[in-house]
């Protein structure tokens, strides 16, 4: 694990973990005694994009490994006294708790369908990682969907989404079913228009911005943004309206029978929900 590669392999590894702990509840103080490093590291990763890495299929190990990590860590708690760290990787807590994971990290491409299905797999994980105290209160009357696509997408049919919506039942989210390819054709339509203007982005969700029965607040939304440092676009019942620039936000303020809807995208399906939690925080006044 020596050089660039090693290095941008561990940095997604950490990340990815970070994310996912403070997902669920973890502090940041926790996290980064768990990981060995500091809060103040924990908080700037947070606040960044995802490390890259040369092959496909590396960051499909390095994210499943992460989500692996994760449930192992979840099991432990976070109150656990670490005793022992090392790579390859394993944690040694009191009570002669072991958990040790070892992945082979190849560098290569996946196939098409590899692809597919590592992205619908993303898809699963990034619906686990929804903050449903962030974002119920602000889930659409149509209903909240997530949706991801390859960037050789070209019809709604190649733009994977969850069936039948993301709902809200007794305080927690629900799918009516596995993510699939062809299951969202306005939110499908809505990525393949935005990916005409910045074709970095390959995933989209969304939720309803803020407003009340005399309009949907403008104002706040491009303030959040600005704060965030993103772009934001604008939308109809027609679709987007014509960008030329890089799109983080779509707003639809919508019309008479057509709900107003706030649309975040990025450039795989974990970094849109991280999003979406910032521009919900952003929203509500949180750093």
């Amino acid at each position: 694990m020596l050089g660039e590669t090693g290095d941008a392999w561990l940095t997604r590894l950490h990340m990815q973990l970070a994310r996912e702990l403070r997902g669920q509840g973890w502090s940041q103080m926790n996290i980064a005694s768990m990981l060995g490093t500091t809060q103040s590291t924990i908080s700037r990763q947070y606040q960044k994009p995802i490390a890259q890495l040369p092959g496909s299929a590396d960051e499909l190990t390095v994210d499943a490994w992460a989500k692996e990590i994760t449930g192992g860590l979840l099991s432990v708690g976070q109150s656990e006294e670490l005793l022992r760290q090392r790579f390859i990787i394993e944690f040694q807590f009191t009570g002669n708790q072991v958990l040790r994971f070892d992945k082979t990290l190849t560098g290569l491409d996946l196939e098409d369908d590899q692809n597919e299905h590592a992205l619908i797999r993303r898809l699963e994980w990034a619906i686990g990682r929804i903050n449903s105290r962030l974002v119920i209160p602000v889930i659409p009357n149509v209903g909240m969907n997530i949706a991801a696509c390859l960037t050789s997408a070209n019809s709604p049919e190649d733009v994977a989404a969850v069936p039948g919506k993301i709902t809200a039942i007794d305080g927690e989210l629900r799918t009516h079913g596995k993510p699939q390819f062809g299951s969202s054709t306005h939110l499908a339509e809505m990525l393949l228009k935005a990916r005409k203007s910045d074709s970095s982005k390959c995933s989209i969700i969304n939720i309803r911005p803020p407003g009340d029965y005399e309009g949907t607040d403008i104002d706040a939304v491009q303030d959040a943004c600005n704060q965030l440092g993103w772009e934001l676009a604008d939308a109809n019942r027609s679709g987007l309206e014509d960008s030329n620039s890089e799109i983080d936000v779509i707003l639809d303020i919508g019309d008479f029978g057509w709900e107003p809807s706030l649309y975040i995208l990025a450039e795989n399906p974990l970094e849109v929900v991280d999003k979406c939690h910032a521009m919900i925080n952003a929203l509500a006044g949180e750093n």
